[in-house]
């Protein structure tokens, strides 16, 4: 996957997702970079990689990640889980749109 595909097929998910008020997006190379927002204090941090692969997505509520998705070399695919962010749960490689629909799923139980 190149930055461009990254950039398309994390849009397209999002599009799926209302609670989002505004997309904020950066490319500078290899990387795609930003943030969306829900509200004031929370937010969806994303990141991919184009030369690494690493993808990292964080859901951030009062500065504190309650949720994510990441992949990279040291750690594969894992779930950051609502119950316990900080922790690392092994996961099968996910497709951009599950992930937005789990990211759903945390956001309707949420908020």
């Amino acid at each position: 996957m190149d930055v461009k595909e990254f950039a398309n097929e994390f849009l397209t998910a999002l599009a799926e997702i209302e609670y989002f008020e505004s997309v904020s997006l950066q490319t500078e190379g290899p990387v795609v970079s930003g943030y969306t927002y829900l509200k004031d204090d929370v937010f969806l941090r994303f990141y991919f990689n184009e030369v690494t692969g690493t993808m990292a997505f964080a859901l951030i509520e009062k500065n504190q990640r309650i949720w994510g998705i990441d992949f990279d070399n040291r750690h594969n695919w894992h779930l950051h889980p609502v119950d316990n962010p900080k922790k690392h749960v092994n996961i099968h490689p996910i497709t951009i749109p599950k992930i937005a629909e789990l990211l759903k799923k945390v956001l309707i139980t949420r908020y």
